[in-house]
């Protein structure tokens, strides 16, 4: 290592070197990743690894970590590249969990928080030592089992959506995708019976479901980075294609939103009908006045009911 480093680019060097001994790609390999382990450790220039900890981090902490213990300042913007690039391979490499005090919590929350494996906590304060070597290959022996124990783990937290008789998809868990669910198997019984899902978000993995040959015959090819609804349907009686927005933290379809689908489902001859969906009425409230005239709005708790925002028709498209 050169003489002539100060504490903090040591710290990080020794992060960099741990991340490569432990098997991690060459795209996680670098100052960002290193950064974000140190934070993870609660490890300050000038600290030995042995007083490494496991605090419950989000994001922005780690960020300003960097920036006030390292001096390395990263902007705002850059939070998703952290979260996409560092954090979410250590949880895939069983190295960080996340979200150990509330595990039903989705991904995407701006409560997620993130912490150091145990097993791999009294590894890394044994960085440095003479045991390292041994500790480090009984660790790693030990990882694929923890990757399964914890693959499991998600797979039981995931919510059963059953979109066709015979076909069920899994999504993430959390309260978005709770109320996707409730929009699929409530609101499309009651309001557009027999109507055939065309597509299901997410929110870890923008696309759960989707049925391309179908949106093709409809006239509709979307690029993978689209801005599409939480749910599609082809309510094929009517000819009308319903999209609705599944509302908890973001907001409705208001009239840019309402414009923006419009837009991107423009290649279609069927009728489109926007509805906002949300879990209960306190929280229609809090977005009451961001709410498009001509859209439909269904709450989940009062499940047989339907509100019009104005317009001379009740669940149905408008041709402006």
């Amino acid at each position: 290592m050169n003489e002539d480093m100060n504490d903090g680019e040591k710290k990080i060097h020794e992060a960099l070197e741990i991340l490569q001994e432990l098997g991690f790609p060459r795209q996680q390999v670098n100052q960002r990743s290193s950064l974000t382990l140190l934070a993870l450790l609660d490890l300050k220039p000038g600290d030995s690894w042995a007083k490494a900890g496991n605090p419950l981090m989000g994001i922005t902490p780690m960020m300003e970590f960097f920036a006030q213990y390292y001096g390395k300042h990263y902007a705002p913007n850059t939070r998703e590249t952290v979260r996409r690039q560092s954090v979410h391979q250590f949880v895939q490499a069983a190295l960080v969990v996340s979200n150990p005090d509330a595990p039903s919590r989705p991904t995407n929350s701006p409560k997620a928080v993130y912490q150091i494996e145990e097993s791999a906590l009294k590894l890394l304060r044994a960085f440095g030592q003479t045991s390292w070597n041994r500790r480090k290959t009984r660790y790693l022996s030990s990882v694929k089992t923890l990757n399964q124990q914890y693959a499991r783990e998600r797979k039981m937290r995931r919510i059963p959506v059953q979109i066709e008789k015979e076909r069920q998809i899994q999504l993430s868990p959390g309260s978005h995708n709770e109320l996707v669910r409730q929009i699929i198997e409530d609101f499309c019984p009651l309001f557009t019976p027999g109507a055939q899902v065309l597509y299901v978000g997410d929110t870890q993995k923008k696309w759960a479901y989707s049925d391309p040959e179908a949106l093709h015959k409809l006239g509709l090819d979307f690029e993978e980075h689209g801005k599409m609804p939480d749910v599609v349907l082809y309510y094929l009686c009517k000819k009308w294609l319903v999209l609705i927005e599944a509302v908890t933290s973001h907001g409705p379809v208001n009239p840019k939103r309402r414009q923006e689908l419009k837009e991107l489902f423009a290649g279609t001859a069927a009728g489109i009908v926007y509805v906002t969906a949300f879990p209960e009425r306190k929280t229609m409230v809090k977005y009451l006045d961001e709410i498009s005239w001509e859209t439909e709005v269904w709450i989940a708790e009062a499940p047989t009911h339907l509100i019009h925002f104005n317009g001379e028709r009740f669940l149905g498209p408008y041709d402006n």
